[in-house]
């Protein structure tokens, strides 16, 4: 079986460690541990009827709540099934400029969706000076011909930019694309999302995820926030009915869920300071400080190698950074879980 791109792929790692895919231990995909939220399962249930009726192909009711939400007119609301299918679109766009700059180390589903339509890609690397990730952008890449691409929280890294640090590059791309899929981890108080400016700029595109935070992946469900216009032409590019029935339920319950985004924020800070200090403890390994629920982390030894003898000895999956060419087989990525499950890997890795 190939090794996979992207983490959470049980199937791949449970035939590694010669064990069933539920007895992994899954800390390579980004998922917070607490969800899904008990009222976006109620809401699931209460749809089951209605799938025998084809969505609302405007999905009003999705995009007026998620317009509450954020404060902003429902035709500034794109949603998708998960932000990957909004990015292909967005891909689409790019690649009638000049060309787009990338900041990297990047998600390797930038490099999917810019390929699939021919893109010129120009990459601009993130000083890689440990826990100081900083964005600076050459300035021969900032012309009023060219995209700009990036995540805000930074992955792999986890760090956060603030929102001041990006909005004079609004001023020099045609289009700059802000993906904020870990943005919700972030608490209210400490968010740098650009979403409060998006009306501000016909030329700024943010993305967002509501599968990492509520835990809901399996149901893929993104939305896209835009200038409408920009909006209503990808619209007529994609296929009818992208989102199903019981995702937008979910989504809509979930939205409304302010005890569950409560309990969120309160316990990733701790579990995350708890894993972070465990790792830094370990001979070889040196985390990185992160905004978001995942940690970034240095290694001296191979941890492809380490990956491997974590699956077949304890079960454990952790996401080897491979597939980021800048940071090759010396880092890997770890999603923060409950404090058992932090404290099962932290004894893994000692014994590793």
């Amino acid at each position: 079986m190939r090794q996979p791109a992207h983490g959470g792929n049980l199937a791949w790692a449970a035939a590694l460690a010669g064990c069933s895919p539920d007895a992994i231990l899954d800390f390579s995909a980004s998922i917070s541990p607490l969800g899904p939220p008990n009222s976006a399962i109620a809401a699931i249930k209460s749809q089951i009827g209605n799938l025998k009726h084809y969505p609302d192909p405007n999905y009003s009711e999705l995009r007026l709540a998620l317009s509450h939400f954020h404060q902003l007119p429902p035709e500034w609301i794109l949603p998708g099934n998960g932000s990957a299918e909004l990015l292909t679109l967005i891909g689409r766009e790019l690649a009638q400029l000049a060309a787009t700059t990338l900041i990297t180390p990047a998600f390797g589903d930038y490099y999917r969706t810019l390929r699939a339509y021919n893109a010129k890609v120009l990459e601009c690397p993130l000083s890689l000076v440990i826990n100081h990730w900083s964005l600076v952008i050459d300035k021969g890449q900032r012309t009023k011909d060219k995209g700009l691409l990036l995540n805000n929280p930074h992955n792999p890294t986890g760090k956060l930019f603030s929102r001041d640090s990006i909005l004079p590059y609004l001023e020099q791309f045609a289009l700059v694309v802000v993906d904020e899929a870990f943005m919700d981890f972030v608490p209210p108080n400490e968010e740098q999302s650009l979403i409060p400016v998006v009306q501000e700029y016909a030329n700024l595109v943010i993305l967002r995820s509501l599968t990492k935070f509520y835990s809901l992946p399996g149901l893929r469900l993104g939305y896209a926030i835009a200038h409408p216009d920009c909006l209503a032409k990808w619209q007529l590019w994609r296929d009818p009915w992208p989102v199903n029935t019981l995702a937008a339920a979910a989504a809509i319950a979930a939205l409304q869920d302010a005890e569950f985004q409560q309990q969120t924020w309160a316990w990733l800070p701790p579990a995350r300071n708890q894993l972070f200090q465990g790792l830094a403890k370990i001979p070889g390994l040196q985390p990185q400080a992160s905004a978001a629920n995942f940690l970034l982390v240095e290694s001296q030894e191979s941890t492809s190698q380490l990956q491997q003898q974590l699956l077949k000895y304890h079960q454990i999956l952790i996401r080897d950074c491979l597939s980021f060419k800048e940071l090759g087989d010396r880092f890997f990525r770890v999603a923060v879980r409950s404090q058992s499950d932090n404290q099962r890997l932290l004894t893994a890795l000692k014994e590793s």
